[in-house]
């Protein structure tokens, strides 16, 4: 179920920028009540928000026209695209973060989020590989939607790029890896590492460059290669 609860927060987008990427986030609040409230608050010093809000148990708020720019990522950059907003939709998924007792999230909302997630997508060119999270386009301060997001699942269903079993592959380089996946490679090792094994090696978010995370990264970095087209 779709219901509009429109936010005022939201302006053209470029002229002739056509909308290639998606970034799903968590609320990050206590309650659902309380982010639509926050998404919906004009003004103030940093006014945001999001296409879509997706509650736990799978209602949709409908926030900002996909036509429009809704404010939800911020400093952004995604395979050197900086300031996302412009072409981007952003979908905020109800639950209460790493701050406020991060739990997982259920399976209706889940469903829902795929099912809005496979609308958008036959109306975007949106590639699999510009499928990101919100920690994954502002690795430094975000941490959204975080290691318990069902990644995996979306990705079967054609939302994302997940790695098959990835092959170890000795001692290599992570920061290559990362560029060619679409990281901004200027913040510390750690840093980055985090918000990649929040995305894809969610059994192991260390920072480090273990064996598996190196392995993970190469399948990933393979992966992106070839998903430059719309549902490649």
């Amino acid at each position: 179920m779709i219901r509009q609860t429109p936010s005022p927060n939201q302006d053209a987008r470029p002229a002739g920028q056509a909308v290639d990427h998606l970034v799903l986030h968590y609320t990050g609040m206590r309650t659902a009540d309380e982010a639509i409230a926050l998404l919906r608050q004009p003004g103030g010093a940093k006014p945001v928000s999001a296409h879509y809000v997706v509650e736990e148990d799978g209602l949709v708020h409908a926030m900002v026209p996909e036509e429009m720019r809704a404010w939800h990522a911020g400093i952004s950059h995604w395979r050197g695209h900086e300031g996302l907003n412009g072409r981007s939709i952003g979908i905020e998924v109800v639950n209460p973060g790493h701050d406020w007792g991060y739990r997982a999230f259920p399976a209706l909302q889940m469903a829902a989020v795929a099912e809005l997630c496979l609308g958008i997508l036959k109306r975007h060119p949106i590639p699999a590989r510009n499928v990101v999270a919100h920690s994954d386009v502002a690795p430094d301060r975000k941490q959204d939607p975080g290691e318990l997001f069902d990644w995996e699942g979306l990705a079967g269903l054609g939302i994302g790029l997940w790695p098959g079993k990835a092959p170890m592959v000795g001692d290599v380089a992570p920061l290559p890896l990362l560029k060619r996946i679409g990281y901004r490679v200027d913040l510390p090792l750690d840093v980055l590492l985090t918000a990649f094994q929040r995305h894809w090696r969610p059994e192991t978010v260390s920072g480090q460059a273990d064996a598996g995370t190196l392995a993970r990264l190469a399948a990933v970095a393979e992966l992106v290669d070839g998903a430059g087209q719309p549902g490649a």
